[in-house]
């Protein structure tokens, strides 16, 4: 059997109490995520939370720290993920810049919004990540060892 999880990292990125999301189109509906991806070859855990999240929200932001690790089968393909959630602040935003193909939009939205569309939820990792950083499940980017180059 060749069964390989796939490893991604997601963004928590809050300004005054509003979490910034993507919508995009998934098997053929509008859902919500965090800026979330694929970790490509060469490339760190915070190297690839900065790419993803620049690619899809046209924000730079600085990743303060580590949320958590979740493990995730998607029910539609089975599919297992990997994702280390991080949280960040934004630094910038690049308005004139395209987003990846598959984003709609970016967008600000306060914890009660995001539990209003619950239902769009891409996955229960999206909700679960905020509310843990709510919680204070912080932790120090150190925490992640990065062996490239040994």
């Amino acid at each position: 059997m060749d069964w390989h999880a796939h490893v991604t990292v997601a963004t928590v990125v809050e300004d005054a109490g509003r979490f910034l999301l993507v919508e995009e189109e998934k098997q053929g509906r509008l859902v919500l995520n965090q800026p979330a991806g694929h970790l490509e070859p060469g490339e760190s855990l915070i190297e690839a939370a900065h790419r993803e999240t620049l690619e899809e929200t046209a924000w730079q932001v600085e990743i303060l720290g580590v949320i958590g690790i979740g493990l995730y089968v998607a029910p539609a393909n089975g599919v297992t993920y990997y994702r280390t959630a991080f949280h960040a602040r934004p630094l910038a935003h690049e308005p004139g810049r395209g987003l990846d193909a598959d984003i709609t939009r970016a967008v600000w939205l306060t914890l009660d919004e995001i539990r209003a569309e619950q239902a769009r939820l891409r996955s229960p990792l999206v909700l679960d990540a905020i509310e843990k950083y709510l919680d204070g499940h912080r932790y120090p980017l150190s925490m992640i060892v990065d062996m490239r180059g040994f």
